[in-house]
């Protein structure tokens, strides 16, 4: 069973979601809140395996909730479900350590599906998003994609054709197994790779590691 907290300053939102993510049978939301600093509060109580997270929320954003959670429950799964896909909400969201970025027009599946996949261990991306992110590639050498990177100046990296095979793929989403799996490795393996990965471009997660390749255009 997956235990879910949902949060969003929007009370009906609130109980519609807890109605679309209860039609799975995985899915069990353990709380509600309506900010940031309910949503820390409730985490400690509950200890859900994953927040669904909204980003502008009064008083108390998401991003506040985010970095919350992820100082006092760094082992819970966040997931940032907004209508906002502009670059400073989406690089705050990451900045602030989200697991994912989807959009509020997902269809109910999906949801349910990105609920999940961040449980598993993805990171997940909606589409708009990664496209978003692409779009951004070449315009922005030192601004906010640059800061996720981990630094404000752009250096040229060289990578081996195995550190580029596991990027794509942390980018794609995959886990460890599953990128084991593809390039037939062994599990042990692939995280080592990943270790490297975050250390040589001084990164603190996947999340930013997929943010990195997208950026770079190392994710297909």
């Amino acid at each position: 069973m997956i235990n879910v907290l949902i949060v969003d300053d929007v009370m009906i939102l609130r109980q519609g979601l807890k109605a679309v993510l209860e039609q799975d049978d995985d899915i069990h939301v353990v709380a509600l809140a309506e900010n940031g600093r309910e949503a820390v509060e409730k985490a400690k109580v509950y200890q859900p395996d994953v927040v669904l997270m909204d980003m502008r929320m009064p008083d108390y954003d998401g991003s506040y909730g985010l970095r919350g959670i992820k100082e006092s429950c760094p082992e819970i799964r966040t997931l940032v479900l907004t209508t906002f896909d502009d670059e400073e909400t989406i690089c705050k969201a990451m900045d602030s350590g989200a697991d994912g970025y989807i959009l509020k027009e997902m269809e109910d599946a999906q949801v349910i599906a990105a609920v999940k996949s961040v449980y598993a261990g993805m990171s997940i991306f909606g589409g708009e998003i990664i496209k978003k992110m692409r779009e951004n590639q070449s315009v922005n050498n030192s601004g906010v994609f640059s800061a996720i990177a981990g630094t404000e100046e752009e250096t040229e990296v060289h990578f081996t054709r195995r550190e580029r095979e596991v990027l794509c793929l942390v980018a794609q989403g995959y886990d460890n197994k599953e990128i084991a799996a593809a390039l037939y490795l062994a599990e042990g393996t692939v995280r080592n790779q990943v270790s490297k990965l975050l250390d040589k471009l001084t990164l603190k997660d996947r999340t930013q590691l997929a943010v990195y390749a997208v950026k770079h255009g190392l994710d297909a």
